[in-house]
């Protein structure tokens, strides 16, 4: 089972201020952990909404709105994790360093794998997918 690990941003990731030394050795060491275990996948850090931008859809229209945005509704940065359940997802990301000097939260969903779309994700849709994961792990 697949999973993203979603580290909600905060004030703090939103202001651009970068992490004190010391937790970006905690989390290198963390994610050295995960590697190690076979457990992650990928994760990265993301810059602060102010450098960003949301595309709003509407039927056929498309606006593009700059940010900053709110935090409540942003990520700061996220893991990619498989595990054989979530509760073994839960376990990794309770011994994550705190992400934040203060309160912060990690979300934890389920990623969908080809078998959740049942008979709608056609032979032919499945081969696509395949392809698709191969070329982006520089498979021929």
């Amino acid at each position: 089972m697949r999973f993203m690990a979603i580290v909600r941003a905060t004030a703090e990731s939103e202001s651009g201020a970068m992490p004190r030394e010391d937790l970006l050795a905690a989390m290198g060491r963390f994610n050295e952990e995960l590697v190690a275990a076979g457990v992650m996948l990928g994760g990265e850090g993301l810059q602060p909404s102010a450098k960003g931008v949301r595309v709003r859809f509407d039927g056929a229209g498309r606006e593009v709105i700059a940010g900053p945005f709110e935090p409540r509704e942003l990520i700061a940065g996220y893991w990619i994790l498989q595990t054989d359940s979530l509760q073994a997802c839960v376990e990794w990301i309770k011994r994550s360093p705190n992400p934040f000097a203060g309160e912060s939260e990690i979300e934890i969903r389920q990623i969908f794998e080809a078998e959740d779309f049942g008979a709608e994700f056609s032979d032919e849709l499945r081969a696509q997918e395949e392809r698709l994961r191969a070329r982006i792990a520089g498979k021929p």
